[in-house]
């Protein structure tokens, strides 16, 4: 199974990649993990993968696009796993999840100068998946790396941690454990919030905040029947402190 996680949101570009993959391996399995990582947002999209990859198949291939740098000096990489293998530009996007596995061998693919310096997704990145499917990803130049190149490490000290994801929904999902309480004090930006933790979103006060955990079991910021960031605006990256 080939797992597409990127930053194209309903663009075409989504629609081209899987006619790359069809057109080198008519029979794949093509699974959309999201296309609906914020624009460039490499930091969310790794969140993402890192707490997604474990619900697919043991050898599922994840191609992760999120790309600031396409056609830039950074790398492209096939990251062999224990379990899995990881596609996508060394950027950081595919360290927590690689990581989290288990790396054991790391391949640069060799870009031809002639391929697309703004879509890597479809020129490398789709076709390496499609070639490794099918067993001839020999076919692509590759040569060995000792390892990943830009370590992505999210914040976390005690009780201090960082936003990692802002939902569709507009909730505000930390990387910070539930410390089995009722209720919290949060700490950002010279500001401090009591915040009463409840087991569901119906649970909540009308137009207050409260914590939840979050499905990435982790404690997350919501308000009932509206965004969260409305009412506290945050963004990923955002230093906070939740006791």
């Amino acid at each position: 199974m080939i797992v597409l996680l990127t930053d194209f949101g309903e663009s075409e570009y989504v629609g081209v990649m899987k006619g790359v993959i069809y057109s080198i391996h008519p029979q794949a399995q093509i699974a959309d993990l999201t296309h609906s990582v914020p624009s460039q947002s490499i930091r969310e999209g790794a969140w993402v993968l890192f707490k997604s990859y474990r619900y697919f198949p043991p050898g599922s291939v994840f191609v992760s696009v999120v790309d600031p740098g396409v056609g830039t000096a950074r790398d492209a990489v096939v990251v062999m796993t224990e379990n899995y293998v990881f596609i996508g530009p060394d950027n950081g996007l595919l360290f927590p999840a690689a990581s989290d596995d288990g790396v054991e061998t790391v391949y640069r693919i060799l870009i031809d100068e002639r391929v697309s310096k703004t879509f890597h997704g479809r020129d490398i990145f789709a076709k390496a998946a499609a070639y490794h499917e099918i067993g001839t990803l020999g076919v692509m130049s590759t040569e060995r790396k000792p390892g990943l190149d830009q370590a992505l490490v999210f914040y976390q000290e005690g009780r201090q941690g960082e936003v990692v994801r802002i939902d569709k929904f507009g909730n505000i999902v930390t990387n910070l454990p539930p410390a089995a309480k009722k209720d919290y004090k949060l700490s950002v930006r010279n500001e401090v919030r009591d915040l009463p933790f409840v087991g569901t979103y119906e649970y909540g006060l009308e137009n207050s905040l409260f914590l939840v955990t979050s499905s990435y079991d982790t404690l997350e910021i919501a308000a009932k029947n509206r965004p969260a960031i409305d009412l506290l605006a945050l963004e990923v990256g955002d230093r906070i402190t939740i006791e």
